[in-house]
């Protein structure tokens, strides 16, 4: 009966995917200079320029300005997009993005190993390119993901790519570029009573997690040519330990979020906080050991009952005023596309606009190492920037009319839009 589900599930998915293969084919490099003229440019740094003038070629920008600044030759493509908005491309974080397609079917999920500890599991090289929801991100303006492994105490290493491409090494950008680290939590939920409860294996878990990177480092710290033999999950640890790559601890309540990032620092790790959920409670910690944050799913409910019922719409907002690194997240890979939208809703409750569109772009890519190339609209980086013709940050709004990545003309085409057209059809014919 097992077999037969998984068989059946590989065919739903089989035709599910060959329903997009005409969309889903990477746009060729771009062939002829690009000028976009007379939109409102929200350039990433939390500035914006009204009637602006972007250029492109071979991928990189060569123009940000006021159109009437604009002295370009004429060989450049003319995009005339006024009275609409032109943004840097959103990169989402914390994502399995290519690494689920379907939840029910086994065969298609590739987002976690078994066992504890696996800091030698390499996410990209599982990487999806041909995965259906790919275009939907696109098609909101979220051109660039981190997609990162799940599961365990020692997740594995996450990478960032750019979302059109042929295979994983096309697409990646910044790869095995951070260590996912799951940091024990002191209390546990009981699902059948629906209570916390204190976590009786908190300091043993912690003190076990110790001991392993006093064993990483040790390795590490070792002649090469003294090493016997290869350890992978010990030598998986070395980038950490050397600042090539930083330590992603995903840890919520605020003492923990103290004892994790003093733990990272004791083995001289880079520590990013993901989730974050009290993070607004200790902003002077986390202004004074400079570490960032990546926060979790605004819409989504308060953690605890004794806080506000609007905190996470306006924890952004707090975090901003206090001075600290922090971008957005969805975590879930099929809402994703939605990630726009997290900062829309922080916008409302006090987030300014431009340090909002910061969060989705410029912000994201210093916290993920890739700001020298992309990030924001500036001379020198890539070409990877959307049209909208309103607010991107408002789902009314975002109606993403052109994509660029690395300046190829990249398909608004989805799944979704092909079954919108084909139903709506069904029934005007009725």
């Amino acid at each position: 009966m097992r077999r037969l589900t998984i068989i059946l599930g590989l065919l739903i998915f089989a035709q599910f995917s060959w329903a997009q293969s005409d969309i889903l084919s990477p746009a060729p490099a771009q062939d002829m200079p690009v000028v976009i003229t007379g939109a409102t440019a929200h350039l990433g740094n939390g500035s914006k320029i009204e009637n602006a003038a972007i250029a492109f070629s071979k991928g990189k920008i060569t123009f940000v300005g006021k159109a009437e600044d604009w002295s370009g030759t004429d060989d450049h493509k003319t995009i005339n997009a006024e009275g609409k908005h032109v943004y840097p491309g959103f990169i989402s974080t914390n994502s399995t993005l290519g690494l689920r397609e379907i939840d029910q079917v086994n065969a298609t999920r590739d987002e976690r190993e078994i066992g504890m500890l696996n800091p030698n599991v390499r996410s990209i090289i599982a990487y999806n390119t041909d995965s259906d929801v790919i275009p939907t991100l696109r098609t909101n303006g979220v051109l660039m993901a981190q997609v990162c492994p799940v599961g365990g105490r020692l997740s594995g290493k996450s990478s960032v790519v750019q979302l059109d491409a042929w295979n994983w090494e096309d697409a990646a950008y910044n790869m095995d570029e951070g260590q996912h680290l799951n940091w024990p939590s002191a209390f546990s939920y009981n699902w059948r009573r629906g209570t916390f409860g204190k976590n009786k294996d908190y300091n043993k878990e912690v003190k076990s997690l110790i001991e392993f990177m006093k064993d990483a480092q040790n390795y590490c710290n070792m002649p090469k040519d003294k090493v016997e033999t290869i350890n992978l999950k010990l030598e998986s640890m070395r980038a950490c330990f050397d600042g090539d790559a930083q330590l992603y601890i995903h840890v919520n309540s605020a003492k923990e979020i103290q004892e994790s990032v003093l733990f990272a620092e004791t083995f001289g790790m880079k520590p990013v906080i993901v989730g974050g959920v009290e993070a607004y409670k200790i902003t002077d910690f986390l202004v004074e050991h400079s570490i960032p944050v990546i926060l979790q799913r605004v819409t989504s409910l308060p953690y605890g009952n004794d806080v506000d019922i609007d905190m996470p719409f306006k924890k952004a907002s707090l975090l901003e005023e206090a001075g600290v690194l922090y971008c957005f997240s969805v975590g879930d890979f099929w809402r994703e596309r939605n990630l726009p939208f997290q900062a829309g809703q922080s916008v409302a409750f006090g987030l300014d606009y431009e340090a909002a569109v910061s969060s989705l772009t410029l912000k994201t890519a210093v916290i993920l190492g890739v700001d020298d190339r992309v990030g924001s609209l500036e001379k020198g980086k890539d070409a990877t920037l959307f049209i909208s013709e309103g607010d991107a940050l408002d789902y009314l709004g975002n109606k993403v009319e052109r994509i660029f990545i690395q300046g190829r003309d990249v398909s608004t085409e989805n799944k979704q839009k092909a079954l919108y057209r084909k139903f709506k059809k069904k029934y005007e014919e009725q």
